[in-house]
């Protein structure tokens, strides 16, 4: 544990991405084998689930630090970090303990299995012999709550330059759902094995937002599709077998039952990148559609009917088995319209299509139509690229729409967490109902550092009531609020959910009687919901 607490020290210190690769590096060439794969699982998100719950943690740190529970409670506020707070107010380890990290996980794991009583001695224990970084960690992991700001990226590069293999096979080796429990050092990383797990995906390429068409060159070099507002997912057939992935590598193979059959309408050795959308009538239904079908691991008749699934196909990278993502976009795009063409009718699986323009200008008009057929904007693809690993800028653009907005107005302000724990940041919003204010979204982020320290002194001197951690304030501040679509929503008193909901800015210039309205919010409901 105290390598990895070295390795959390060097990496949450630095903002340089050459010192996070070098600290990586070094630590995947000298830890155990075993260490080396929890870091990295934990780095991509494959933590422990929680052991114990944050109410027990707290009382047990407030008990063994001696200090009353309001005390803890306000160490906590200005920490903003339970773990942190713990680590920082109990009383220096009596003991010392050189176990290793993957020690710790296996021991956090059979802590879930015990009663109360004995979990709390057992975490007692393992407090009182670990210095602070290392207790931060340790209760991190208890919670189940570990991240670091690390991206895949940055733990492919440093093992590429431990272990000299190119960061392209790296970044493919580490997708899928393995874990610790599932894979070995040598299995995972060592190993050259293409079908160690038949259900991997590739990464995923990411495209850039794209602010100006001056810097694309000719036109003739472009191909623009729709960019489809559903889940980014892969299909892949291999040995007989379908795998759905999203872009944040959840297997949802079996939340979208009717690509089933794709396992038989594709040949074996076929991955497909693609998005996945509620579909109907030849056409996509809103993002609301699909919204109701995630998370369900079991869909009901009623919403199969009600919201089909297709796989609207964007790219191949895997053909009759072999990894064809070196090859030119046109050369891809080819092999993808012939086994889309023949595909059976009533296949769940459909082409993107290309659109024509023989300008900028076309493409501009075409964006402006993205909103009227369901899309967020466009995708250009230079036709020569590659499909690459991670977001690479150059090749790939996302040309998306100009978000939807309206005037609102701050009624309720909540701290924020980490380094902003000392500063309202969390806002909720409300439009105007005659003299009535009507809650309808909340925001958190938009705001430049210097406007946040400015709304938190204001909320200080200005806060009306306080129902926990929120605080009602005046209604006298608007701000312009972004967003990216929004639905009917009967959890909402103003009937109404917003997608992606950001401050754009502050609007000092605007008196609280020119917001909008929440006539004004149903209208655009019955034109853009």
């Amino acid at each position: 544990m105290k390598d990895f607490a070295a390795l959390f020290a060097h990496i949450d210190e630095s903002t340089k991405t050459t010192v996070k690769i070098a600290a990586l590096a070094d630590y995947f060439g000298t830890a155990p084998l075993d260490d080396r794969l929890w870091t990295i699982a934990l780095f991509t998100g494959r933590r422990p689930k929680r052991t114990i719950t944050a109410t027990r943690l707290r009382e047990w740190a407030a008990e063994v630090a001696n200090l009353p529970d309001w005390l803890f409670a306000e160490s906590y506020s200005i920490v903003g970090d339970l773990a942190e707070t713990i680590a920082l107010v109990l009383p220096p380890p009596t003991q010392t303990t050189e176990i290793p990290l993957s020690h710790w996980i296996n021991y956090i794991k059979y802590l879930s299995t015990l009663d109360d009583a004995a979990r709390k001695t057992g975490i007692l224990q393992a407090w009182d012999s670990l210095p602070t970084t290392q207790r931060f960690l340790f209760t991190k992991l208890l919670t189940g709550g570990f991240r670091i700001g690390v991206s895949a990226k940055l733990i492919t590069r440093a093992l590429a330059q431990s272990t000299g293999q190119p960061e392209p096979r790296l970044a493919h080796k580490l997708m899928g759902n393995w874990t610790p429990d599932t894979a070995t050092w040598d299995s995972l990383i060592v190993a050259d094995d293409p079908t160690a797990d038949l259900s991997r995906p590739y990464p995923f390429y990411l495209a850039y937002q794209l602010d100006s068409l001056d810097d694309l060159g000719q036109p003739d070099d472009w191909n623009a599709e729709r960019k489809w507002d559903g889940i980014r997912g892969q299909l892949i057939i291999r040995g007989g077998e379908q795998h759905l992935w999203s872009r944040g590598e959840d297997l949802m193979t079996d939340r979208f039952p009717e690509l089933a059959r794709l396992r038989d309408d594709l040949p074996d050795g076929t991955v497909i990148d693609g998005e996945i959308l509620a579909y109907k009538d030849e056409k996509p239904l809103s993002f609301n559609a699909l919204q109701k079908r995630i998370g369900r691991k079991t869909v009901p008749g009623k919403l199969l009917v009600d919201a089909p699934a297709i796989l609207m196909a964007y790219d191949i990278l895997e053909h009759d088995g072999q990894d064809i993502r070196a090859l030119p976009f046109t050369d891809r795009r080819k092999l993808l319209k012939t086994l889309t063409d023949q595909s059976p009718e009533g296949a769940p699986l459909r082409l993107s299509a290309s659109l024509a323009f023989a300008n900028w200008d076309d493409l501009r008009n075409a964006r402006a139509q993205s909103r009227a057929v369901g899309a967020e904007g466009l995708m250009l693809k230079r036709r020569k690229s590659p499909y690459l690993a991670g977001r690479k800028r150059g090749d790939w653009w996302k040309w998306k729409i100009d978000p939807l907005t309206i005037d609102a107005v701050l009624i309720y302000a909540q701290a924020g967490h980490g380094r902003r724990a000392n500063l309202f940041t969390d806002y909720t919003f409300a439009v105007r109902d005659g003299e009535n204010f009507v809650p309808f979204t909340k925001a958190y982020s938009g705001l430049t550092d210097a406007e946040f320290r400015e709304i938190t002194a204001w909320v200080r001197k200005n806060t009306l009531q306080r129902f926990g951690p929120v605080r009602q304030v005046p209604p006298v501040h608007v701000f312009e609020i972004a967003f990216e679509g929004l639905q009917p929503s009967p959890r909402h008193k103003s009937g109404v959910a917003l997608r992606f909901p950001r401050m754009l800015r502050w609007r000092r210039d605007k008196p609280v009687h020119e917001a909008n309205t929440l006539a004004d919010l149903q209208e655009m409901l019955a034109t853009f919901g």
